[in-house]
């Protein structure tokens, strides 16, 4: 991918940062507009993840905060057992970026966001017996735990699965919209404390892609508490859809 002139690629990369916090507000699937972006300013994919992910971590705490009220446990488990399993997991992706290769993940992720986007279409629009979770305690446990490692070692859908896991397990949308934002922000946070020593990350790359996050993702926070949650539903479906075409195309 050839890099913009400067100037550009800064515009490029506010605007594509600004929709992606609205996205990763609404949905998840941000890491995908900002991760190409940053590499139109001229870093290479390894570098221009790890800046993705601590450009986009400022935004996820700021959406989570608006959004905090709204918060809550899923399947039995509160929800600083969420955040606990989070961090945990969080620390541990991250850790595995520095010393594995990236090919096995690059093979896996358009799977967990096909699988991803099928769970949370059924249990939109399947049937089903309300009250009953697919999701028990441990189901739901292991499932967040796996999404955080994933999360801290990539990031790329992380919201958008975290969606899925949380309404499998009976959390109404716009609580576990709000819910994955927060989880999101802290399962980042173990990958940002170690990214930052990195001298791979681009700084002023990183600070523009966060201005448009933060904006973007405040808004988006507010949207969601307005939009339709079944128009919200189709359009997550949508989103995750059209991530799984992409991913497909691009997987090597």
């Amino acid at each position: 991918m050839s890099a913009l002139s400067v100037p550009a690629s800064f515009v490029v990369l506010f605007l594509a940062s600004l929709w992606a916090g609205v996205q990763n507000a609404l949905a998840g699937g941000g890491a995908f507009i900002t991760l190409p972006s940053m590499m139109l300013t001229g870093m290479d994919a390894r570098a221009a993840n790890m800046t993705s992910t601590i450009a986009m971590f400022p935004a996820q705490v700021a959406t989570g905060w608006t959004g905090r009220r709204h918060v809550a446990g899923a399947a039995g488990l509160s929800f600083r057992a969420l955040v606990a399993i989070s961090l945990l997991g969080g620390a541990l992706g991250a850790s595995l970026l520095l010393v594995t290769s990236a090919a096995f993940f690059a093979r896996l992720v358009p799977w967990l966001v096909l699988f991803a986007t099928a769970l949370f279409a059924w249990g939109s629009f399947g049937s089903r017996t309300r009250g009953t979770p697919r999701l028990n305690r441990f189901g739901t446990a292991g499932t967040q735990f796996v999404i955080a490692v994933y999360g801290g070692y990539f990031g790329g859908g992380i919201g958008f699965l975290m969606l899925a896991a949380l309404t499998a397990a009976s959390v109404a949308m716009r609580t576990a919209a709000a819910t994955k934002n927060v989880l999101a922000g802290v399962m980042n946070a173990s990958a940002v404390a170690i990214f930052a020593f990195s001298p791979e990350i681009r700084w002023r790359a990183a600070a523009v892609g966060c201005t448009g996050a933060i904006l973007g993702g405040i808004a988006g926070a507010h949207m969601l508490q307005k939009v339709n949650e079944r128009v919200l539903r189709v359009f997550v479906i949508l989103i995750g859809a059209a991530l799984t075409v992409g991913l497909f195309m691009r997987s090597p």
